[in-house]
């Protein structure tokens, strides 16, 4: 029985597990199983994988930034990211990658039209790939991040207006949680804007109903989520390290 998983620290919320259950199911793959392993502690890794002796798995927050010390070897996007989220496990050693970088980048491009300047809300791992994504794609950001020169209690209408794209790549909003949502002037929002939320469950966050009423273009990760989910199967059962 060859095991992959999704290591968390609380994994209620994610999609992951059922995205590859029913993908074994459709495709007749035999003698594989996908598990959730939430971990308050990511020093443990090595202990858990030994464990449920798992082939290779995906990470999400808080720990794709926290897990790189853990790595025998980075790709090389990885370390400019400075976060991973697909592990491949060789000879019981760890070898980090990163697809959120194709997750996000074919998700966001067909929408992106002529807009040209972003709002990044966040700025941990999962926003590093993002920042990633946008300098290589020549479109100028900002990120928001508490307690930091640039908080959220910065952004103006000015801000605003100013920005083409705005992105949350917070878990504010995620399902149980799913009254929270990034305090931003939601009132200066209009038609010319892109939001695009990292959030899939559920469906339409809050974040996003906001840019509804506003008449923006509205995504969310969902698409995202299933393209990252099946570069890393095609990682795991691939020659790439």
């Amino acid at each position: 029985m060859k095991r992959y998983a999704l290591l968390g620290k609380s994994l209620s919320h994610s999609y992951s597990k059922s995205f590859f259950t029913e993908k074994f199911l459709k495709e007749k793959i035999k003698n594989t199983k996908y598990l959730n392993l939430e971990l308050d502690d990511i020093s443990t890794i090595k202990i858990c994988i030994k464990k449920f002796n798992i082939s290779g798995f995906n990470v999400t927050i808080p720990y794709k930034s926290d897990i790189l010390p853990f790595l025998d070897s980075i790709s090389e996007e990885s370390k400019l990211v400075g976060a991973v989220n697909t592990i491949k496990i060789i000879d019981g050693k760890l070898h980090g990658l990163n697809t959120d970088i194709i997750g996000f980048e074919k998700s966001i491009f067909p929408l992106l039209k002529n807009r040209k300047t972003a709002l990044i809300l966040g700025n941990g791992g999962a926003s590093k790939a993002i920042q990633f994504v946008l300098s290589k794609l020549n479109i100028n950001y900002k990120i928001v991040s508490r307690n930091t020169y640039f908080d959220y209690h910065n952004i103006d209408k000015e801000i605003i207006e100013s920005s083409d794209i705005i992105i949350n790549t917070t878990p504010l909003g995620t399902y149980p949680k799913t009254t929270e949502y990034p305090n931003i002037p939601y009132q200066f929002l209009n038609s010319k804007h892109l939001l695009f939320d990292l959030v899939y469950n559920p469906k339409v966050s809050t974040f996003l109903s906001y840019g509804i009423r506003n008449n923006c273009e509205i995504k969310n990760g969902s698409e995202m989520l299933y393209l990252q989910a099946e570069e890393s199967w095609r990682i795991w059962n691939s020659d790439i390290i």
